[in-house]
């Protein structure tokens, strides 16, 4: 994963990943990933950057998939959430099954701990976000 949103001076990072250890479906709540969607579709980079402040990681995420780096290991990806599956669901509070691909051994303490703490930095992130201008409705046609 190659990062280079240099055009807009935003910030520039280069991941890498180790050999895949281990893969697991999982399922991320409608509003944790409602949220996640909704301001990375504010972001003009098409990256949006979150820290988790209390973990000492940074969450990327694009339009593909969300990766969680360790502040201590910098550019190397720990654990990768991809595969959402959104379009399966009957309802935008149903939660999104995806795929949890982990990159070193024993994470699945800080897996835990990412299910809890990354909705609440996305929360700190959306707090700070000011919307500009007025809000557009979309029309969708009814079902028949």
């Amino acid at each position: 994963m190659l990062l280079n949103p240099s055009l807009t001076n935003a910030m520039e990072i280069t991941c890498y990943r180790d050999p895949e250890i281990s893969r697991e479906v999982r399922h991320l709540p409608a509003n944790t990933y409602n949220l996640a969607i909704t301001l990375l579709a504010r972001c003009a980079t098409k990256h949006l950057f979150v820290p988790i402040r209390s973990m000492q990681y940074m969450a990327i995420v694009d339009s593909e998939e969300f990766v969680f780096i360790d502040g201590e290991r910098r550019c190397w990806i720990d654990i990768a959430w991809q595969n959402f599956n959104p379009q399966a669901r009957d309802a935008l509070d149903q939660p999104v099954a995806y795929q949890a691909i982990y990159y070193r051994e024993d994470m699945s303490a800080i897996m835990a701990r990412l299910q809890s703490e990354f909705p609440a930095a996305l929360q700190i992130l959306n707090s700070k976000n000011r919307l500009d201008g007025p809000a557009r409705i979309i029309n969708f046609p009814a079902k028949n």
